[in-house]
């Protein structure tokens, strides 16, 4: 069954080019466009997508209050943001509310279609051009971690280094070489961690890591 997408962005050729990116992937449907946040909203309650690709700065609603109504009104729905705009801000803003990973516009082709299918599958992305910067703001903004909550005494000891390691930005397999773990094991244990903290996916977990000083500055 193929990946049913809709293309949030206001300018008509950055539409196209999406369009011409994604129809050739043989997984992938571009099933409607949008263009801007009302619109976006509008079209994800009637086209139930599986992902929605959105840009942040759209005229009436921009990208970020779109993605918060399209998660809270489609739950199915998983958002990527795509943006020319390497604001720091705006993507922290943007996962915190539950956004599954962020992707440049300049980003190459094939980057674009791993975004959708990453997200189409339950997991995240994030553009390797803003990762760096991402962590850099969520440092700053968390130099006095916010108080554990109590979900986070439920992680066994190896949880809590799995969800540690999560928060450095390591993959799977990263995380099952420094811990010398098989990669099923370490999958397993991410599942674990997301379920017993609520979390949507690997970005909410290096987003909660940060915001609770289970990652710090020099990490």
């Amino acid at each position: 069954m193929s990946i049913r997408v809709l293309l949030a962005d206001d300018e008509a050729l950055v539409r196209a080019g999406l369009r011409l990116v994604l129809e050739p992937e043989p997984d992938i449907e571009v099933v409607g466009e949008a263009y801007d946040g009302f619109v976006a909203v509008e079209a994800a309650r009637r086209l139930r997508p599986d992902v929605v690709l959105m840009d942040l700065r759209m005229p009436r609603l921009d990208g970020l209050g779109a993605t918060r109504a399209v998660l809270r009104e489609c739950p199915g729905t998983r958002v990527v943001v795509v943006t020319t705009f390497n604001d720091d801000t705006l993507v922290r803003d943007a996962l915190r509310i539950g956004a599954s990973g962020f992707v440049l516009k300049v980003a190459p082709p094939e980057r674009l279609a791993e975004a959708v299918r990453v997200a189409a599958s339950g997991d995240a992305l994030l553009d390797p051009l803003v990762t760096r910067g991402v962590i850099e703001a969520l440092v700053s903004a968390t130099e006095a971690p916010a108080q554990p909550p109590a979900a986070l005494a439920l992680l066994t000891a190896r949880e809590r280094e799995v969800l540690g390691l999560m928060g450095r930005g390591l993959s799977n397999a990263e995380i099952a070489g420094a811990l010398v773990l098989g990669e099923a094991t370490v999958k397993t244990h991410v599942g674990r961690v997301l379920a017993k903290l609520g979390l949507r996916d690997r970005v909410q977990a290096v987003v909660f890591a940060y915001e609770h000083g289970l990652v710090r500055r020099g990490d």
